[in-house]
This record gives structure tokens, sequence and C-alpha cells, in this order.
């Protein structure tokens, strides 16, 4: 069993084409080692809501989101308004989820907790 401090230790790899698309089991599996404020909309995206106490504190959180994202060469989408930002992942290149979005995802965790 991959735990959320495995996870946030990987870096994503270039990923094209549908056999890199994770199945229900193995996107459960990994879903299940995030927080449970993760979930996974029924469009198959993975999602969280943050909020913050004000909009410098929103758009320092953006930031490093997109230099984590920009390391990674992982990109989520990002719906940024004041004192919140959703943070969605789906890796468009196998058609869904893929185990990036979780790396990913662990890895914004482990910046929350610092």
């Amino acid at each position: 069993m991959t735990t959320a401090e495995e996870l946030a230790l990987e870096h994503c790899r270039p990923l094209r084409g549908s056999e890199h698309l994770l199945d229900l089991a193995q996107a459960s599996a990994l879903h299940a080692c995030l927080p449970a404020d993760w979930t996974i909309a029924e469009s198959g995206v993975l999602q969280k809501d943050f909020s913050f106490a004000s909009y410098p504190a929103t758009l320092l959180f953006v930031n490093t989101v997109a230099g984590l994202a920009e390391r990674e060469n992982h990109h989520p989408d990002l719906a940024v308004g004041y004192g919140r930002v959703r943070v969605s992942y789906c890796t468009h290149d196998v058609g869904g989820l893929s185990r990036n979005d979780f790396v990913s995802a662990a890895k914004i965790e482990a910046l929350t907790r610092i």
C-alpha cells in the first residue's frame, strides 16, 4: 500500500496514451492515500477546495502550486476567488486520471503541512 508521504516523494513522469489511464480500482487505491477532502468528481477529475483568510494568502498558495507544477511538468486547473482555490487534476494526455495526478495532490498536501 502506498502512503501520501511516499507519493509526495515521487516525481511526475511524461505519460501519453490510454495505457497510463488508471482504472477505477487503481484510482480508488491512490485516492485512499490522500486526505478525505480530495474528491474524484463524476467527471473523473481529482479535486480539492482550499480556503484562505486573505487574498494575498490565496495568491501565495496559487503561486506555490504553480511553481510545483512547473517543476513536475504536471499542471492542475486552478479556480481562484477571494480566499478560495479549487485545484483540479486530470491527465489529458491519457484521457483521465493518472498516477501523476495523485503524486501532485500528495505534493500539495505536503506543502500545506509546512
